[in-house]
Formats: structure tokens, C-alpha cells, sequence
């Protein structure tokens, strides 16, 4: 087999590849090796090749990857900042820093959104696009760059930089939890259904539909079904003609 090196190399160099360089320089401060990694953490399975029946060339092998990689990050991270808190403390404040919605804003604040690889048409984009983007950057940046490189990123350029962590301690993000002690309270039934779907390749979501005295109010999407129905909790939350004054 002949290996193209002068045209692997004019590849990595082409003016597409060297903006993209740039951009991760001025982002995250440092040069990538192997961009390749990025491209794909950037591609989503709307715009990837199909490499056999059912697998793309896409960004979600990276997300698994990346995902792992940045809880096992903020765990330790949050470990060494509260010695005193215990580990009910800690799985919160990791929930909160790792969150779906927290992402999503993570990836809009540093600049990956406009990175993104993905169809025009926005109504068919998932609404995990962005947050699923930056957990994919995170697994490119482990395989290129080694654990410790990709630890002091994520702490030294996102968290210190991005996160607010006395903000977020006081924060409250379990919609849920809302949610069932207003039901509780106002006398209502609540009920959340779930079902499972597959999104391709490898890849399993979890469906979950909110239903409110009967009603079904929201819906949501995950990976994992706690997540969703928390997602489908926050959505239903948000509408004031169901809730009303929840708040007070």
C-alpha cells in the first residue's frame, strides 16, 4: 500500500484545516495534532458518510468517549475543592456542572457551535446538538493529547474560566424534584412514560412524555432516562399556562 504523505500533509494544511487550527489555538490555547480527531467531533451523523449499514462517520463514538472522560474530570475536580462535602453533595454539583442544558451553553460561550458540522435544516437538529459537540471535542482532544493535557483544559480554560461554581452550588436544577413537591402540594398526579428508540449506529435514546393530571404537557429526549425526564420536567416548568404561579 503506497501512503500520500505530501497529500496527507497538504490536507492538514488546507486553508479549511488551518482555520480550524486556529480557532481551537484561540479557543482552548493549544495546536492539535491530529485534526482529523476534530473534524470528526465536529460532524454530525446528519452530514457523516455511512460506512457500513447502520454506522456513520460521525461525532457520536467520540461523545461516548468525551462524556466519560469530562465526569471523570469534574468528579475529581470536585473532590479536591469540597474535602468536607459528601458524596450526595458531590454527584449534585457534578450533575449541575455536566448537565445537557449546561453544555448546550458551554459550547455556545467558547465558540464550538459555529464549528459544528450538521444539516441547514434547524427544526431536525437535536436539541442536544451543542452539548454533544463539546463532549465529542473532549474525547479528540483525550485521544490526541492524553489524559492529563485534556484535565488541565477542561479545569484551566472551561470550568475556571466558564463556571461559576458558588453560583451553581445555590442553584437549583432538579426540575423533578420540583415538580413531584408542587404535584404533591396542589394535589395533582403526574406520570412520566418512557420508551426507547434507536438514532442510528450504536446509539440508544430514551423518549419520556410528561403527563399532568392526563395530559401530556412535555416530552424530551436522552441518553439516559433520568436525564430526559428531568429535561421533560424543566420544559413542562417553563410553561406558565400549565403551572401558573409554581413559584410562590
Amino acid at each position: 500500500m503506497v501512503i500520500d504523505i505530501k497529500g496527507s500533509i497538504r490536507a492538514k494544511f488546507s486553508k479549511e484545516n488551518r482555520e480550524l487550527i486556529d480557532t481551537l489555538k484561540n479557543i482552548f490555547g493549544f495546536y492539535p495534532g491530529n485534526i482529523f480527531l476534530y473534524q470528526l467531533a465536529f460532524r454530525h451523523k446528519s452530514v457523516a458518510d455511512e460506512l457500513q449499514p447502520g454506522v456513520k462517520n460521525s461525532n457520536e463514538r467520540l461523545e461516548y468517549l468525551g462524556d466519560a472522560i469530562l465526569d471523570a474530570v469534574v468528579a475529581d475536580y470536585l473532590f479536591k475543592i469540597y474535602p468536607y462535602k459528601d458524596e450526595g453533595f458531590l454527584t449534585k454539583m457534578r450533575s449541575k456542572m455536566v448537565s445537557r442544558a449546561q453544555l448546550n451553553s458551554l459550547s455556545t460561550k467558547l465558540g464550538i457551535t459555529k464549528l459544528i458540522q450538521a444539516t441547514k435544516d434547524v427544526r431536525s437538529q437535536p436539541k442536544s446538538l451543542r452539548g454533544d459537540a463539546f463532549e465529542a471535542f473532549i474525547g479528540a482532544l483525550y485521544i490526541d493529547k492524553g489524559y492529563d493535557f485534556t484535565k488541565k483544559v477542561i479545569i484551566e480554560r472551561i470550568i475556571k474560566l466558564h463556571l461559576d461554581i458558588d453560583e451553581l452550588q445555590h442553584t437549583e436544577t432538579n426540575f423533578k424534584s420540583r415538580l413531584i413537591e408542587w404535584a404533591q402540594k396542589e394535589k395533582h398526579t403526574i406520570e412520566f412514560r418512557s420508551s426507547k428508540s434507536s438514532s442510528g449506529g450504536n446509539k440508544l435514546l430514551h423518549t419520556v412524555e410528561l403527563f399532568i393530571n392526563g395530559e401530556m404537557v412535555s416530552t424530551a429526549q436522552d441518553r439516559a432516562i433520568k436525564s430526559a425526564e428531568q429535561r421533560a420536567a424543566e420544559i413542562a416548568f417553563q410553561k406558565e399556562s400549565v403551572f401558573g404561579s409554581m413559584d410562590n
